[in-house]
């Protein structure tokens, strides 16, 4: 070989690369996390081993922001990403696109199923969706009583809308089954009477965010069938705005999360005052300028109607305008006073819900509930009292010393038993005799045993 055919080392890596990139280009690649490294810059570096290899991988800062799945060493993954040749070392790395846990994959492929499955059914289709209720007065939360997404929502609903109420069904929302116990709280809100529970408007079901296995129970089809079959409209909030389950896709309607939903729901009460007092000023200002249109029109008719005729031919004319006039200004205070009354019986409405007032009854409430519980703290107490007393007397009645009061005694053998029979006892056995004063330590010397004695 002459050296006209020799090239760089620089040449010779970078047709390597190439060769990389297009034979093998974009590929699925399963193992296991080692020697994880997360850098400043939002980089992660590691190593992809299984029983019989391994190979160096990079995700960059913008895929790494996508990955749902937290990366630790040990944990078993399928990664998707393009095969190539890092020049500045010649060695072979994987650049990765998209990381799941093991399993994910066909977690995600059932999930895609289902949701084929039920689109072909119409399930997705709007004209099988319900619409929400513009003013809705309770709200029925299916989710688990421990959760940070029951305390957003109620804080939220509090601030917003506290005159709409919440009713919470317990269930729980992650684990094996746990879409079974949400289907029978959808089932008990669908005929609330046979279960005991309070009718609501709307309902939401939700949860936290997770991984796809933490929010799977949500993409079972016998929830899914569930919720497009209550007659209640739904709104589904799992996860974060990112988490799509089939319940997203079957409910009425889908918030991003939790919180997002109670906002779907309610409208804001300082909007609605603000709402009603420019509807207020709105009316006030019609009313004004369609008055002094009137009188315009009014002063304007008196002036070019008596410079052509006699006074005496617009009196009749005139007095028409002025009932009216009255009539129309009658009319337009009784619907400005209409308005205003509305707007004090919604005042009076949401004073009840004054958190004073709120805080008031629950105080009043627990006030009572403390007098009833140490009222019965005192009849157990009284019926504890009572029971001793009877035992008491039952001990005293018939334990050991009413026996000594009438004139017996017990004998008990050396190991402290009673002595029921003298074929327990053999010569030189001690034996002690108890009386109600004292007692006597005796030996045996001559025992008869039916009749007949024993020395």
């Amino acid at each position: 070989m002459s050296k006209d055919s020799t090239i760089s080392v620089t040449r010779l890596v970078r047709r390597m690369r190439n060769l990389l990139e297009i034979e093998l280009g974009e590929v699925w690649v399963e193992g296991e996390i080692s020697n994880l490294r997360r850098q400043s810059s939002g980089h992660c570096y590691f190593t992809l081993k299984d029983n019989g290899g391994q190979i160096s991988c990079v995700l960059f800062r913008g895929q790494a922001k996508s990955v749902q799945a937290e990366l630790k060493d040990g944990l078993q993954v399928r990664v998707y990403g393009e095969v190539s040749l890092y020049e500045a070392r010649g060695s072979v790395q994987l650049i990765i696109r998209k990381v799941e846990e093991d399993g994910q994959g066909a977690l995600q492929a059932k999930f895609e199923a289902l949701k084929n499955k039920l689109q072909k059914e119409g399930l997705f289709e709007q004209h099988q969706k319900q619409a929400l209720p513009t003013h809705p007065l309770s709200v029925g939360l299916i989710t688990s009583a421990t959760s940070a997404a029951l305390q957003d929502m109620l804080h939220i609903l509090g601030r917003r809308a506290p005159w709409i109420q919440p009713y919470l069904y317990n269930v729980p929302v992650q684990g094996k089954g746990a879409e079974r116990d949400i289907v029978k709280a959808l089932e008990a809100w669908s005929a609330p009477e046979k279960h005991q529970l309070p009718p609501v408007d709307v309902i939401i079901v939700g949860r936290g965010g997770g991984s796809l296995e933490d929010l799977w129970n949500f993409n079972e089809e016998v929830l899914a069938r569930a919720i497009a079959a209550c007659p209640i409209p739904i709104v589904s909030a799992v996860g974060h705005e990112i988490d799509f389950t089939i319940a997203d896709f079957v409910a009425d309607m889908r918030a991003p999360t939790p919180s997002a939903a109670v906002e779907l729901i309610s409208a804001d009460k300082e909007e609605l005052l603000k709402r009603l007092q420019t509807n207020k000023q709105a009316l006030q200002r019609c009313l004004h300028n369609r008055i002094e249109n009137l009188e315009l029109r009014l002063r304007q008719g008196k002036r070019s109607i008596l410079n052509q005729t006699h006074e005496r031919l617009l009196r009749e004319p005139l007095m028409r305008l002025e009932q009216n006039h009255s009539a129309l200004v009658e009319s337009l205070q009784t619907a400005l006073k209409s308005k205003q009354e509305a707007i004090q019986t919604l005042s009076l409405r949401l004073q009840p819900l004054h958190p004073e007032q709120l805080v008031a009854r629950q105080q009043e409430q627990l006030k009572e509930k403390t007098q009833r519980l140490q009222r019965a703290h005192q009849q157990q107490l009284t019926d504890l009292e009572t029971r001793l007393s009877h035992y008491s007397g039952l001990l005293r009645t018939l334990g050991p010393e009413s026996t000594f009061q009438r004139g017996f005694s017990i004998t008990l053998n050396q190991d402290g038993k009673v002595i029921q029979s003298p074929d327990s006892l053999t010569t030189g056995d001690t034996i002690h005799t108890h009386f109600q004063q004292g007692h006597l330590v005796s030996r045996v010397e001559e025992v008869k045993k039916g009749g007949k004695n024993q020395t």
